[in-house]
């Protein structure tokens, strides 16, 4: 699926909400601009799967965690920021975190944030949030950060055809990486997560475990049979 260019007009005002609700000061005009700003950057056009239908799914499972969860409008914003930078040119980063920009995007959060009077502390903290995605590996006690990693991993245990979408919609992401490189990248990636003793972390997303794991095997199964088709053809 491609980018939605068009935002439902609940993204900008669940924006604003969340951006009021950790203290902003600023007025709510400015808030919109910052939020207007997002969904741009959200709608580009090499995003394919880390585009607007992504960060509503990850909104949306925030909601659905967020009895879990002790500041929910800060892990909302982190959400809002988890990829707002992001370069899918960019083969080597492809290799570790899938062309989310993460450090960027915690810096771009703390800035803005801080510009639209959010407190310190709370403009902080939401950075700390974003980076904490970068290795998806986060400190169990901590349940924001916990909500906000299964949030965005809850990809992984769609039902299978829409977990095909998902996977293909990567794919078109970086169709410019040669398919050999590709598959390379993709199967670290997958292994990498599959080697993991848990992939969700929050008592609620401990649900998806099974599913994600099964979508993960069958992923790489076709990948390796993917890659054994091109050795043996070369």
């Amino acid at each position: 699926m491609g980018v939605m260019h068009d935002a439902p007009q609940w993204f900008l005002s669940s924006f604003v909400r969340s951006v009021v609700g950790v203290g902003a000061t600023a007025p709510s005009e400015e808030i919109e601009e910052v939020g207007q700003r997002l969904i741009e950057r959200w709608s580009g056009g090499d995003r394919h799967f880390h585009n607007l239908r992504h960060l509503a799914a990850v909104l949306h499972r925030v909601d659905e965690l967020a009895q879990e969860t002790h500041e929910p409008d800060l892990v909302r914003l982190a959400a809002w920021y988890h990829g707002a930078v992001f370069d899918a040119e960019k083969k080597a980063a492809y290799a570790t975190q899938g062309g989310e920009q993460t450090h960027a995007s915690a810096d771009l959060a703390q800035s803005e944030l801080t510009d639209l009077g959010v407190p310190a502390k709370q403009a902080e903290r939401v950075a700390h949030l974003v980076n904490g995605l970068l290795r998806h590996a986060p400190d169990p006690t901590d349940l924001d950060a916990a909500v906000l990693n299964d949030a965005d991993l809850a990809m992984l245990a769609a039902e299978p055809q829409r977990f095909k979408e998902y996977t293909a919609d990567v794919r078109a992401e970086y169709a410019h990486i040669p398919i050999e490189d590709y598959l390379n990248a993709r199967i670290k990636i997958v292994s990498k997560l599959l080697s993991r003793e848990s992939l969700f972390f929050s008592p609620m997303g401990a649900a998806w475990e099974e599913p994600a794991r099964q979508n993960l095997d069958a992923e790489l199964h076709r990948l390796l049979k993917e890659q054994s088709k091109l050795d043996s053809a070369t």
